[in-house]
């Protein structure tokens, strides 16, 4: 299954969420707060799209840096 665009749509959040937290005014945090909930809202139909309408994986799954070290044997 190609997730490419699925990932392009996650990174873009992400970032829109950093500008949105380094916004200086009221009106330009606003703004950004509804791109914000639009790329959301993007995300989860293209999730829905793939199938995926769970996340993939909890933040009890995910390995820390240490952990995956270890796992790959370094």
């Amino acid at each position: 299954m190609d997730m490419t665009h699925l990932h392009a749509i996650e990174l873009r959040l992400s970032h829109e969420r950093d500008r949105l937290a380094r916004a200086k005014t009221a009106k330009e945090r606003e703004m950004r707060a509804v791109w914000v909930r639009g790329i959301e809202k993007e995300l989860a139909n293209e999730r829905k799209f793939l199938g995926l309408d769970e996340p993939s994986a909890s933040l009890d799954e995910i390995l820390s840096d240490d952990d995956l070290l270890r796992e790959l044997g370094g």
